[in-house]
């Protein structure tokens, strides 16, 4: 049986499916037919219900749960990881100050309208409502261009916007961790409901083994993670991937499922997401 199956090329997701999708283990039968794109676009491929298996931010997932299970493997979660508000470094002052006003006109990159980097900005930043949706990576170009007044980073870029004398304003993550005391979720692996109990059940099984041969392997990948990197320094690589995969992408647990159940409560109550009644997790 073959399933389509999307990701990001960024090294954390290519060092998780590398086994599955290179039959490093046993696939039980499954084959996969394989979609890179960036976050947003396979967002965009969820609402539309376009792959059996898909990433996707936590935030776009409130949007598809009908169509969607979560898995308990392959998800970003973590302390430490969230996105970050940047600005221009002479600008800090102007636009610390700007951004107490209430009616707010600073003009913010995004990386996509349903990142859950755009829900926690709207948690904390409720008056940025002026938001430009950029690929990810072309973010700190659009601040020093003076395109936007602030950026909203994610994935790699976190760890290259000083090199280009750009500022932290915020880092979304640790305001997450203060308010709630939970992990922060990025994103995570799902697949689609109408696919039989037992194959959905499978991919879930299958996901969780191609993490734990990727932790027990850790340079097997590699070649495939470079390919995918975009000239990414291998540092700055496998810092990406100790970062973003860690023990809730073996499996979620009861820490991993708070967090997300957390993330939905605090969405809905501030009216960022819809209301839904579907279990979000793949029934066991």
């Amino acid at each position: 049986m073959k399933l389509t199956l999307g990701f990001s090329p960024c090294p954390n997701d290519t060092f998780i499916f590398d086994a599955l999708i290179h039959h490093k283990i046993d696939t039980e039968g499954l084959d996969f037919e394989v979609f890179f794109d960036d976050v947003e676009t396979l967002n965009q491929k969820a609402m539309r219900g376009k792959l059996d298996i898909t990433k996707l931010s936590f935030h776009a997932f409130a949007y598809v749960v009908e169509k969607y299970a979560l898995l308990n493997a392959g998800s970003a979660l973590g302390f430490g990881v969230g996105p970050l508000l940047i600005c221009k470094k002479e600008n800090f002052d102007k636009i610390s100050s700007q951004l107490q006003a209430e009616n707010c006109n600073l003009k913010i990159g995004i990386p996509g309208k349903y990142t859950t980097a755009n829900f926690l900005l709207g948690v904390a930043y409720p008056q940025l409502r002026d938001k430009k949706e950029l690929v990810f990576s072309e973010i700190e170009d659009a601040l020093l261009n003076d395109e936007i007044d602030l950026g909203l980073i994610i994935h790699e870029n976190r760890f290259t916007y000083q090199e280009k004398g750009l500022h932290k304003m915020m880092d979304l993550g640790s305001y997450w961790e203060d308010l709630t005391n939970c992990a922060i979720p990025l994103g995570g692996i799902v697949v689609n409901r109408n696919l039989p109990l037992e194959i959905q059940q499978k991919v879930n099984r299958l996901v969780r083994k191609s993490v734990a041969y990727a932790f027990q392997n850790p340079k097997s990948a590699i070649e495939f993670i470079r390919k995918h990197a975009q000239a990414m320094d291998e540092a700055v690589m496998y810092k990406h991937i100790e970062l973003y995969v860690n023990n809730y992408s073996v499996d979620l647990g009861v820490e991993g499922k708070k967090a997300i159940d957390t993330l939905f409560t605090i969405a809905t109550k501030n009216q960022i997401i819809p209301n839904f009644e579907q279990d979000l997790y793949v029934e066991k």
